[in-house]
C-alpha cells in the first residue's frame, strides 16, 4: 500500500502547495485592499473547483468500469499518456511563472474587483480547478496502475493535507520555505514518476490492442526476480518499472526522461550574470513612481478610502483632508507603494531575490498583515461616493439571495454534470429487450442492437431448464452465455457486440438445441471477444492420448513400488531412500490433483494433516508413511506393513483405472490444478516428511502440467494461440529456478532456501497459475456446440 502512495503523495503535495500559494496569494491581496467581505467570493471558486475535480474524477471511475477488459486497457493507456502530458506541462510551467506568479494573481483580482462578484469567483475557480484536474486525472491513473485505490489516496490525501498546513504557515509567517528549491527538486522526481506512468500507458495501449507489440519483450526479468518482493513491489508502485517490459515500454520511459529532465534541468541553471551597464538603466526605472489604483497599492494619505467598484464611475472619497494625519500603519502595515528618491522599491528587492522562496512567502505573508487588524473601513458606498451621513439609513436596495445559493449551486452542477455522464455514458440493455426463451422457441422479441456493450433479459418461458448462448451461427463461437435458466425466471446477459452476424442458441435439458433467426449488427465496434466451443468430442483424443500416458506411468509405478518393497524386506534401507523417491516421483507426475484417482490417491498419497493420531494414525498411509519411517529412524520390520499396503494399492489403481469413469469436461481443469496443489503443499514443505525432496515433487508436477498441455495443444492454438507462447515462457523460467536446486541426486529442501529463490519460486509459479487459468474456460464443454 505505502509503495503505491508515494507517487500520489507528491503530486498531492505539489499541486496542493501550487493551488494553496495561489488561494493564499488571493486572499492576502483582498485583505490588503480592504475587501475582506469578498472572501466568500474567493472560497466559493475554490469550492467550485474541488468539486469539479471530484466530479471528473469519478466520471473517469464509473466510464472505465463500464467498458469490455480490452476497452479499459485502451482507455486507460489515452489518460496515462494524457495524464504524463500535464504533468510535464505544470512542472515546467511551474518553473517558468513562478517568479512572476504573485504579480499575475494581484493584477487579476484587481480587475475581478471592478468588475463584479462573478469575475473574482471565476478568477479563483480558474486559478484551482487546473490544479484540481490534474490532480484528479493523475491520481486516476496511479490507482489504476496500482490496482488498488487504497494507497494512492491515502497518500494524497497526507500530501493535500501537508499542502495546506505549509500554505497556512506561509501565509501567517510563521515558517519560510525556499520554494524556488522546493518546485525543482519536486519537479525533478515527478519527471521520473512520470516517465514510469508512460511506459505504463503504453504497456496498456499494446494489452489494449492501440499499439503493436504485446509479446515484443526488451526486459525479462520474472525469472530471477520475484515480483511479489517488497523491492519489486517498491519500484512497481513508485517508479512503475516491472521484470518484464517490451521494447516500446523501455523506449518510451528512456526516451521521454532522456528528453523531458534534459530540458529541465537545462532550465533551472541560474542565468549568466549581465554586466552592470545593463543593470543600471532598470534600477533607475524602477525610481520612478508608477501609477497605482486605490484597490491595489494604497498611497499615503489614502489608506482610508472606501473601494468603490470601476463600474460606478466614482473617485474614492478621502477620510482626512491632511495627508499627514494618517501614517503608513493605517493599512496594516503595508508600505506605500509610490517610490522614494533613495529607498529601495519592491522591484529593487526583487532583482536581489532571484529565487522564489523568499519572494513568495514574504509577498503572501507581508501581504497578509499577519498579526494585525485591517485599517480599512468597510462602508457601503453611497451615490457619488460620499460616506452616508450618520444616522442616515441607506435605502433599501435590491432582494438579496441568500448566501448558501451560490456556495450549494457550484458544488451540485458538476455532480449533477458527472451524474449525467456517467448514467448517459454506461451501456443501456438493448433497447429493453427481452429474450424469450422455452424448448421451442428461442430468442423471440431478439432485434438488431447497437454495437457495444449491451444487456438482455433472458426469460424462460418454458417449463425445462434451458442454457442459452448468443453466438456467430458460422463458427459457433459463443459471445456470451447463461446456465441453468430455469422456469419462469429472468436473468442478464451482458455481452459485448460488434459488427457482424449474431443469433441465440438454446438448449433445454433433455432436450434438442433451438437456434434464432440471425440479425446482423452494423458498426465496427471494440472489445467483441467470442470463444469456439468446445465439444466432448473434440476432447475424446485429447483425452484418449492422457489416459495411454496415465496407463503406462502407473506400469512403470508398480514396478517400483515392488523394487521398494523388495528393498523394505532384504533391510536394504539406503537403497529404499533413493528408490522411495523414484516411485513418487513417478507417480506425482501423473496429475492425481483433486482426487483424480478417487480413493486410492489416498491409500497412495496421503497426508496426515487431519488425521487424529498425526503420523502415527492407523490411517496414515502411502508414500508420505513409508518417507516418514525411512526418515525417522524406523526398523524394515516397522516399514513392511505401510510399503506392501502402498505396492498393493498401486497394483489395484492399474487395474481400476482403465475402467474409472473420467469426465472430459475434468481434463483442462487437470492443466490448473496439478500446480495449484504444488503451491500449496511442495512449495510451502506441508507434505515434508523428512526427505527434504519436496522440490522434486514440485518438478514431477511441472512434468505432469506439460504433458497435459501437449495433448491439449491443438484445441488451444486454434482458440487462443498467444496464451501457449507465455505459458511455455512461464514453465521455462520454473524449470530454470527447480533446477537450480538439484544437485546431482539430491535436492535443496524447502526450509533451507534463502528468501530470494523461494520468493522467486512462488513469484513464477503464481504467475504461471494465472496464465492457466483462462484455460478451463477456453476449453469449457458447452452444449452450443
Amino acid at each position: 500500500m505505502w509503495d503505491d502512495a508515494f507517487p500520489s503523495f507528491l503530486i498531492g503535495l505539489r499541486e496542493g502547495l501550487e493551488a494553496g500559494l495561489i488561494v493564499s496569494i488571493l486572499v492576502a491581496t483582498l485583505v490588503r485592499a480592504g475587501a475582506r467581505n469578498r472572501l466568500p467570493q474567493v472560497w466559493t471558486g475554490v469550492l467550485a473547483a474541488i468539486a469539479l475535480a471530484m466530479s471528473f474524477g469519478a466520471v473517469l471511475t464509473f466510464t472505465a468500469a463500464s467498458l469490455s477488459a480490452t476497452a479499459q486497457e485502451a482507455f486507460g493507456g489515452t489518460l496515462s499518456v494524457i495524464a504524463v502530458a500535464f504533468v510535464t506541462a505544470m512542472v515546467f510551467w511551474m518553473r517558468r511563472s513562478a517568479r512572476s506568479l504573485s504579480g499575475e494573481i494581484k493584477e487579476k483580482v484587481t480587475g475581478a474587483l471592478a468588475m463584479g462578484s462573478g469575475v473574482l469567483i471565476l478568477t479563483s475557480f480558474l486559478a484551482v480547478g487546473r490544479e484540481g484536474l490534474e490532480t484528479a486525472l493523475f491520481l486516476w491513473t496511479t490507482a489504476r496502475a496500482a490496482g488498488e485505490s487504497a494507497g494512492p489516496l491515502t497518500g494524497a490525501g497526507i500530501g493535500l493535507v501537508l499542502a495546506a498546513g505549509l500554505c497556512w504557515g506561509l501565509y501567517r509567517r510563521v515558517l519560510k520555505i525556499n520554494l524556488s528549491r522546493f518546485f525543482t527538486y519536486t519537479g525533478a522526481v515527478l519527471i521520473v514518476i512520470a516517465a514510469g506512468v508512460l511506459g505504463y500507458g503504453l504497456r496498456d495501449l499494446q494489452e489494449g490492442g492501440v499499439l503493436p507489440g504485446t509479446t515484443a519483450y526488451a526486459l525479462d526479468l520474472s525469472g530471477s526476480v520475484d515480483a511479489g518482493s517488497w523491492y519489486s513491489t517498491l519500484l512497481q508502485g513508485v517508479l512503475n518499472i516491472t521484470p518484464t517490459m517490451t521494447w516500446l515500454q523501455v523506449a518510451g520511459y528512456l526516451g521521454y526522461l532522456a528528453v523531458v529532465m534534459t530540458l529541465f534541468v537545462r532550465g533551472v541553471r541560474p542565468p549568466a550574470p549581465k554586466p552592470a551597464t545593463e543593470n543600471a538603466e532598470p534600477r533607475a526605472a524602477a525610481a520612478v513612481p508608477e501609477p497605482v489604483t486605490a484597490v491595489s497599492q494604497p498611497e499615503p494619505g489614502a489608506e482610508h478610502l472606501t473601494p468603490v467598484p470601476a463600474a460606478d464611475h466614482a473617485e474614492p472619497q478621502p477620510r482626512s483632508a491632511d495627508p499627514a494625519a494618517e501614517g503608513p500603519a493605517s493599512a496594516g502595515g503595508a508600505e506605500p507603494s509610490a517610490a522614494v528618491p533613495g529607498r529601495r522599491t519592491e522591484s529593487d528587492l526583487a532583482a536581489d531575490r532571484p529565487d522564489l522562496g523568499s519572494e513568495a512567502a514574504d509577498e503572501v505573508a507581508s501581504q497578509s498583515g499577519a498579526g494585525a487588524e485591517p485599517s480599512v473601513e468597510e462602508v457601503e458606498p453611497v451615490p457619488g461616493g460620499g460616506r452616508p451621513e450618520p444616522g442616515s439609513r441607506p435605502g433599501r436596495g435590491p432582494r438579496r439571495r441568500p448566501a448558501w445559493v451560490v456556495p450549494v449551486a457550484v458544488v451540485a452542477v458538476p455532480a449533477v454534470v458527472a451524474g449525467l455522464v456517467v448514467a448517459l455514458g454506461r451501456p443501456k440493455p438493448a433497447g429493453g429487450q427481452t429474450i424469450a426463451v422455452s424448448e421451442t422457441e428461442c430468442g423471440k422479441g431478439f432485434s438488431a442492437p447497437e454495437a457495444g456493450r449491451q444487456t438482455f433479459q433472458m426469460r424462460n418461458t418454458g417449463t425445462r431448464t434451458s442454457e442459452v448462448y448468443l453466438i456467430d451461427p458460422s463458427s459457433n463461437a459463443v459471445y456470451g452465455e447463461v446456465e441453468g435458466l430455469a422456469p419462469g425466471t429472468t436473468r442478464d446477459l451482458v455481452a459485448t457486440v460488434s459488427g457482424g452476424t449474431y443469433a441465440w442458441r438454446c438448449v433445454p435439458s433433455g432436450g434438442k438445441a433451438v437456434t434464432s433467426r440471425s440479425v446482423t449488427v452494423s458498426g465496427s465496434g471494440s472489445g467483441a471477444k467470442a470463444v469456439v466451443p468446445v465439444s466432448e468430442n473434440d476432447l475424446a483424443e485429447p483425452l484418449k492420448q492422457y489416459k495411454v500416458y496415465v496407463e503406462h506411468g502407473l506400469a512403470t509405478l508398480v514396478a517400483q513400488t515392488r523394487t521398494l518393497e523388495a528393498d523394505i524386506e532384504g533391510n536394504h534401507l539406503a537403497k529404499a531412500r533413493t528408490d522411495w523417491l523414484t516411485a513418487h516421483l513417478t507417480y506425482a507426475s501423473l496429475g492425481a490433483a483433486y482426487g483424480t484417482f478417487e480413493d486410492f490417491d489416498q491409500k497412495i498419497n496421503g497426508r496426515a494433516d487431519g488425521l487424529a493420531g498425526g503420523v502415527a494414525d492407523p490411517d496414515f498411509a502411502g508414500f508420505h508413511r513409508v518417507e516418514y519411517g525411512l526418515w525417522h529412524a524406523q526398523t524394515a520390520g516397522q516399514l513392511k506393513a505401510p510399503v506392501q499396503a502402498l505396492a498393493e494399492a498401486a497394483a489395484g489403481l492399474q487395474k481400476a483405472f482403465p475402467a474409472q469413469d473420467f469426465d472430459p469436461g475434468d481434463l483442462p481443469l487437470r492443466a490448473h490444478e496439478i500446480l495449484e496443489n504444488t503451491l500449496q503443499f511442495e512449495l510451502t514443505a506441508d507434505t515434508d516428511e523428512g526427505s527434504g525432496t519436496n522440490l522434486a515433487t514440485a518438478n514431477a508436477n511441472l512434468a505432469g502440467t506439460r504433458e497435459l498441455l501437449t495433448v491439449l495443444k491443438p484445441l488451444l492454438t486454434t482458440r487462443a494461440p498467444e496464451l501457449l507462447t507465455t505459458v511455455d515462457a512461464d514453465i521455462a523460467r520454473l524449470q530454470k529456478l527447480l533446477d537450480a536446486e538439484h544437485q546431482a541426486a539430491s535436492w535443496t529442501p524447502v526450509e533451507k532456501l534463502d528468501a530470494l529463490t523461494r520468493q522467486q519460486l512462488n513469484g513464477v509459479t503464481g504467475r504461471l497459475l494465472e496464465d492457466l487459468s483462462p484455460v478451463p474456460d477456453l476449453l469449457e464443454i458447452r452444449k452450443s456446440a
